[in-house]
Order: structure tokens, then C-alpha cells, then sequence
């Protein structure tokens, strides 16, 4: 009886320790069309009020990260982590239809000890302010994996070596895609060779000549032909960015689109056509003869065959004393 009674004190105390302890909670404002990037640090997790013991800054995390309610992450964001010994990524950007508020749990465990501890992301997503930026280009940067363009440093460096390119003006960064997730594929292991990261940059000014020749139909054919496209104008970001300029897109949204013809519907009579000859109506016919000529002629010829099968074994045979005469002594 005294064991039940430690046992429940206990199990009470761990029930009471557990619902004492409150989920870390960051309210984060990502906004529509512009790329979301928010590191998951483990200072941020280490640290945690719930951890009594210090983990050592050699000890490897992992993290996981789904929408509340559900398995897995929302449609537009993903999560990036190279290793456990390396920060993790939630990056993206939200569409229209995601406009709103998303709150994202994140949950890191500890690979040696598998202590986990949990965060509670809210994101309010909003639409942006200032000017639009109609003028969008996406460049294929061979030279990096997506998790060294994440962090705010290298993207701040790769829009300012754009900007060399570009008419004066304003670039923020729209989207980042790895290449493994339009297709490409997982390089060799050999030094220096890269996954590849798209980079989708916009502006309120528009495109340059450079940037325009390299997309023109004539840089395209040069590169259907293995040759490098027609570049004007030096190109500011290398040797930093490796930029692959046959896989360069412009899309100006500047001009509308014209809104699809909406087809009006009519009372349902075709017009008369001198071409088109209906068919005339189909006179009366009976079918009894040839359905009974398809029946009957087979069954009989079977009938036939039967009767002629049956005289030549039963009729025609000769016996077995004509046999044994026949036969030698």
C-alpha cells in the first residue's frame, strides 16, 4: 500500500512539473510575395527555461517543425538543415491565399541526451508596404546551396552585386529555391560542387539592356547551342556568385495581362451550313431472316458433321477378325 502511495505521488508531481512548463511563444510578421527567412538558432533553445542542465555548444540539434493542428509544414515553407551541428532554416514565401495568421511549432532535440525542447512561432502574415515591384527576375546561382544564401549576409551581398546590373532602384529579394526542388539533382562529392539555388529578386525599376540581351531569343539560341549568352555589361557578381545566365527569367508585370474572352452563349441551333449533309431517315427492316440464317446454318453444319463423324465410327469399322487375319503368325 505504501509503494501505490509513492508511486502516485510521484506520478502527480511529474504531471504537475509537466503542466507547469510553458512553450517558449515568437510572434514573427511575414509578408506576401517577399521571402520569409527565420533561423532556428540553438542559443534560442538551449536556453529555454525548461532546460535545468547547460548543453554544451558541441552537442548536436536537430529540429522538427509542422503548422498546429497538422503533420507537416504549411505549403509555402519549408525547412533546411545541413547538419546537427549547424542552425536550421524555416524559409518561403507566402501567397495571397495564405494571408493571415499560422502558428508554426518547432520542437529541437538533443542527439545525445534526446532532451526536447519547444517553440512556438506565430506569424502574422500581412501585405507589403510601399511600391510594387512589377519588374521580377530569377537567377540560378551555381556557386551555393540554399542554406549559405538564407542567412541575411550573403543575400545582402548578392542584391548588392546585382545592383550593378539593374537600373538604379530598390531590389528585395522575392523567393529562394533550392535546385534540388525544381528537379536538379544531388551533385558528386567533389570539392567545390554546389546543389545550386534559385533567387528571385524584384524591382520597381525596370530591367536593364544587359539584363534583357541575356534573356533576348539570340542568348537563348547561343545556349541551345552550348555557347555563352550575349552579356553588355560586367558581370558584378562574380567570382562571389557563380551565375548560371542560360537559366535567367525576366517576367514584367507591368502591363496586364489581357483578361481571357468569355464565350457567349448562343440558343443552341446551328447555323445553316451549304457543306453539311444530314443523313436522311432510315426506312423500316426486319431482321428475323438474318438472324435466323446466323443461327441456323452453323448448328446445321454442326449437325452434319455430327451425323457424318458418327457413320464413319460406328458404321464403317471392320472388326477385329479381319484385324486378326490380317496379322502374322
Amino acid at each position: 500500500m505504501a509503494a501505490v502511495l509513492i508511486w502516485i505521488s510521484l506520478l502527480v508531481g511529474l504531471l504537475a512539473g509537466l503542466g507547469g512548463t510553458e512553450v517558449q511563444q515568437t510572434t514573427l510578421h511575414p509578408l506576401v510575395g517577399r521571402v520569409f527567412v527565420h533561423t532556428l538558432d540553438r542559443e534560442n533553445f538551449l536556453h529555454l527555461p525548461e532546460l535545468v542542465v547547460a548543453v554544451p555548444a558541441t552537442v548536436p540539434i536537430t529540429y522538427h517543425a509542422h503548422l498546429q493542428g497538422h503533420p507537416d509544414l504549411p505549403r509555402w515553407l519549408r525547412y533546411a538543415q545541413r547538419s546537427p551541428h549547424q542552425p536550421g532554416f524555416l524559409y518561403g514565401t507566402a501567397t495571397p491565399a495564405d494571408r493571415g495568421r499560422q502558428v508554426i511549432e518547432v520542437t529541437a532535440y538533443n542527439r545525445d541526451r534526446f532532451d526536447t525542447t519547444r517553440q512556438r512561432l506565430v506569424l502574422l502574415i500581412g501585405d507589403p508596404e510601399g511600391p510594387l515591384l512589377p519588374y521580377q527576375a530569377e537567377f540560378l546561382v551555381r556557386s551555393h546551396d540554399v542554406e549559405e544564401v538564407l542567412p541575411s549576409t550573403p543575400a545582402g551581398r548578392f542584391l548588392t552585386a546585382l545592383g550593378g546590373l539593374w537600373e538604379p532602384g530598390e531590389l528585395q529579394l522575392l523567393n529562394i529555391t533550392s535546385a534540388l526542388d525544381r528537379g536538379g539533382r544531388v551533385p558528386l562529392p567533389i570539392e567545390g560542387r554546389k546543389e545550386g539555388v534559385y533567387i528571385k529578386v524584384g524591382s520597381a525599376s525596370p530591367f536593364s539592356t544587359c539584363l534583357k540581351m541575356v534573356a533576348s531569343p539570340d542568348s537563348q539560341a547561343r545556349c541551345a547551342q552550348g555557347q555563352p549568352p550575349l552579356l553588355s555589361c560586367y558581370d558584378t557578381l562574380a567570382p562571389h556568385f557563380r551565375v548560371d545566365w542560360c537559366n535567367v527569367s525576366l517576367v514584367d508585370k507591368s502591363v496586364p495581362e489581357p483578361a481571357d474572352e468569355v464565350p457567349t452563349p448562343g440558343d443552341g441551333i446551328l447555323e445553316h451550313d451549304p457543306f453539311f449533309c444530314p443523313p436522311t431517315e432510315a426506312t423500316a427492316r426486319e431482321f428475323l431472316t438474318d438472324a435466323l440464317v446466323t443461327l441456323l446454318v452453323p448448328l446445321l453444319v454442326a449437325l452434319l458433321l455430327t451425323l457424318l463423324l458418327a457413320y464413319v465410327m460406328c458404321c464403317r469399322r471392320e472388326g477385329r477378325l479381319k484385324r486378326d487375319l490380317a496379322t502374322s503368325e
